[in-house]
């Protein structure tokens, strides 16, 4: 399986902006998807993640009213839409896929991974 990460970029406190990834490969045995950030000297976290068959989601505390995430069977593409957005999710975020049935939370429950796309909010 391979994610492909897009959609991040420079964007001024309150402002908004969407990623998206797109799973290829042996996309059937895919069943939740999520996504994580780091900031520079932190440690990953967890932000959001979806379940493709069910559609259950569980988010962070901190982006919950702010951050929705979504899927497109369809596309095999996760999005994560992100609004009022303020300097402390200036990250770099990553896309994640694992073939477990059930929402993870956690970054080492993640066997497939996608490369990292920035994310800045100014203040």
């Amino acid at each position: 399986v391979q994610l492909q990460a897009s959609g991040g970029g420079l964007v001024q406190a309150g402002g908004s902006l969407r990623l998206s990834c797109a799973a290829s490969g042996r996309t059937s045995s895919i069943f939740v998807m999520g996504w994580f950030r780091q900031a520079p000297g932190k440690e990953r976290e967890f932000v959001a993640a979806i379940s493709r068959n069910n559609g259950i989601t569980k988010y962070t505390g901190s982006v919950k009213g702010r951050f929705a995430i979504s899927r497109d069977n369809a596309k095999n593409t996760v999005y994560l839409q992100m609004i009022s957005l303020i300097p402390e999710d200036t990250a770099v975020y990553y896309c994640a896929a694992d073939m477990s049935m059930v929402v993870l939370t956690t970054p080492n429950d993640y066997d497939y991974w996608g490369q990292g796309t920035q994310v800045t909010v100014s203040s």
